[in-house]
Order: structure tokens, then C-alpha cells, then sequence
């Protein structure tokens, strides 16, 4: 028989045990690539626009993960330099390990820039058709609102107390009505953590 004796010490791993946490871990790859692939389709203006149905299939229908949790992946992502798609290979990351990452990275990319790809013929070709304006001039409050959306749902659930509404607020107006480059208001916001003014 394989395996090692109950004595050796070393913990013997049922098989049972091993093909039960293979396919939970294949159930979840397949939900994240369920998920992604069809947030990758909604996703006009990039992955911040689907920020509240990400948060929602993450946080509420899947419970891969608390608010907190998914808005300090967010944070993350956006702090770091790169795509600012960087959040779902965090998410997948926390959820699944590597193969979540890889998971969900490919399901978000794979299926709208196939679908770009597919289309780009025609759109260019019916580049001056009234219907092609007319498509256009709808998706861009479309996307305005759901980034929008998104922004609301981070202000949310990162403000928990008056010093971080105070950030939040002072943080907005710095990026709206001044030329301020965005690294400085980030290290700005990360002092004011780091000497314990906010959280």
C-alpha cells in the first residue's frame, strides 16, 4: 500500500480528500471564468466601469470575499503601476491562488477583444453611418455613469469615519480643480496614513 505509516509522522493525505479539493478548486476556476467572461462584455471604458457588479458576484453572490477586502485589492491595483485591470488578477488571486489569477486575467480579456476583433471590420467600414454615431453617442454616458457608479461604491465602503470622508473629499477636489500630478496626492494620502491621521 501506498503512503506512509500513521506513525512516521508525516500527515497521510486521503485520496478521497485530494479529488474532493480538486474539484472544489476547478468549481470555483470555472465560476471565476464564468463571472469575468461576462463582466469582459460589459466592461465599456475598461474594468472600472463593472466595479459595482464585481463587487456584487465577489462580495454578495459568491462570498469569495469581504467589502473591505475586495476595496483594498482595488486600492492595490490602482496604486500600482500598469493596467488598471490589475484588479481582477488580485481578486482571482485572493480567490483561487495562481490559477485564479490566470483565470480570471484571461476570462476578462479573451472574450471582448475577440469580440473587438470580430467587429473592428465593420465598425471601421461604417465609420460615417448614422447608426454607428448614434451607437456611440449612447455608450458614452453609459460609461460615465457606470464609472460613476463605480466611485460611489468605493466611497462607500472605504469611508468609515470623518477622516477618510475628509480624504475622500479633499482627494477629489485636488484631482478636479488643480494640475497636480497624481503620484503627489497619493503619497499625500499614504503620510496621512502612515503617521496615523486617517484609518
Amino acid at each position: 500500500m501506498l503512503g506512509y505509516p500513521k506513525n512516521a509522522g508525516i500527515p497521510f493525505l486521503d485520496p478521497d480528500d485530494i479529488f474532493k479539493m480538486v474539484v472544489t478548486i476547478g468549481q470555483t476556476l470555472i465560476q471565476l471564468a464564468i463571472v469575468y467572461g461576462q463582466l469582459s462584455l460589459l466592461a465599456f471604458g475598461g474594468a472600472n466601469a463593472v466595479i459595482p457588479e464585481m463587487q456584487r458576484q465577489v462580495v454578495d453572490v459568491h462570498h469569495w470575499m469581504s467589502m473591505r477586502e475586495f476595496a483594498a485589492l482595488y486600492a492595490l491595483a490602482q496604486a500600482a503601476p500598469g493596467p488598471n485591470m490589475m484588479v481582477v488578477s488580485l481578486i482571482g488571486w485572493r480567490v483561487a491562488g495562481f490559477w485564479g489569477a490566470l483565470v480570471t486575467t484571461a476570462a476578462v480579456a479573451a472574450p471582448s477583444s475577440v469580440l473587438t476583433w470580430l467587429v473592428s471590420g465593420a465598425w471601421y467600414r461604417f465609420k460615417d453611418a448614422n447608426w454607428r454615431k448614434a451607437l456611440q453617442a449612447g455608450l458614452q454616458p453609459v460609461t460615465a455613469g457606470l464609472i460613476m457608479a463605480s466611485a460611489a461604491l468605493l466611497i462607500e465602503s472605504t469611508t468609515l469615519d470623518w477622516t477618510t470622508a475628509a480624504v475622500t473629499v479633499v482627494t477629489a477636489a485636488l484631482f478636479i480643480f488643480t494640475k497636480l500630478h497624481p503620484m503627489l496626492i497619493l503619497g499625500g494620502a499614504a503620510v496621512a496614513g502612515a503617521i496615523g491621521l486617517v484609518g
